[in-house]
């Protein structure tokens, strides 16, 4: 089976829908990563044997892109909060003008669209190391 295939088929298996009722039930990061990598176990250890060392440092990159996003969202996130109480009405309608101008359609499609691809690599890069690691042990 070829790289693009796996990708494509982990992709698949990594339904956001799901993961966020998960996250809403409770479930931490950690045991969503545990729980698909073990119903992907042989997807996963046949892209392992599939990478190159280029497509490594390729992960590499894209899971510190992935984290640089992370931080981006979270700052966003946190923007209007940094004021103090005495801003609140300020800041809530900051808050109002700015979703009436941000096109959060685009924004919201652009995360769907390229968060999926880097959460995949970027669990495919956990694994591909934590596998090198074993094989080396």
């Amino acid at each position: 089976m070829s790289i693009s295939k796996i990708l494509n088929s982990l992709e698949n298996s990594w339904e956001r829908d799901d993961i966020l009722l998960k996250i809403k039930n409770g479930l931490s990061s950690e045991e969503i990563v545990n729980e698909f990598l073990i119903n992907n176990e042989l997807q996963v250890k046949e892209l392992n044997s599939l990478l190159k060392p280029d497509d490594i440092n390729l992960l590499n990159q894209v899971e510190t892109l992935s984290t640089c996003e992370a931080k981006l969202i979270n700052k966003i996130n946190n923007f209007n909060y940094v004021r103090d109480n005495k801003n609140n009405h300020t800041i809530y309608q900051k808050k109002i003008s700015l979703s009436n101008r941000v096109p959060t359609k685009r924004i919201s499609i652009f995360m769907i669209n390229w968060s999926n691809k880097f959460v995949v690599i970027a669990l495919l890069t956990i694994s591909a190391i934590a596998l090198s690691k074993q094989a080396w042990a």
